[in-house]
């Protein structure tokens, strides 16, 4: 079963349910993965799908980052309660040190010697990493295998 067909039934759970706060959030993914498809054309595949959900969590945190500043803990909670359920449909993300060495491995493959060739390793690590971490993290991975 594809991811979006997870989604879509776990959708229906949640209206079984009549769990408004997790089918609001599935909502929301669907809506996303719909537009995307419309708007390119293109059937979401699982690693497609993944990058949708990475964005809106990215879009979560900011939103709670601001949130907090203004003070509004109660949005900030909401926003909170979707990154959890977004989560549920992200694989298994790489720990710190298995980024670093995934890294290190690309730049020794590259040849990539200063931090003149970040873009060159951004992209290689991008496409081989996408959906398995967050993209921060590699992106300050990349920085370190670099100065060194």
């Amino acid at each position: 079963m594809s991811l979006k067909d997870q989604v879509t039934e776990d959708m229906k759970t949640a209206m079984r349910a009549k769990d408004s706060e997790r089918l609001g959030t599935i909502r929301l993914l669907l809506a996303a993965c719909k537009q995307k498809e419309v708007d390119e054309r293109v059937v979401l595949d699982d690693a497609m799908v993944v990058a949708i959900v990475d964005k809106l969590i990215k879009q979560r945190k900011d939103s709670i980052e601001a949130f907090t500043k203004a003070d509004r803990k109660d949005m900030a909670d909401k926003e909170a309660s979707e990154i959890v359920v977004l989560q549920a449909y992200l694989p298994a993300r790489l720990s710190a040190d298995e980024v670093l060495a995934e890294v290190k491995a690309i730049v020794a493959e590259l040849g990539a010697t200063g931090p003149g060739d970040m873009g060159k390793v951004m992209g290689a690590a991008k496409a081989k990493l996408a959906g398995k971490a967050e993209m921060g993290q590699v992106s300050a991975a990349v920085k370190a295998a670099l100065a060194t």
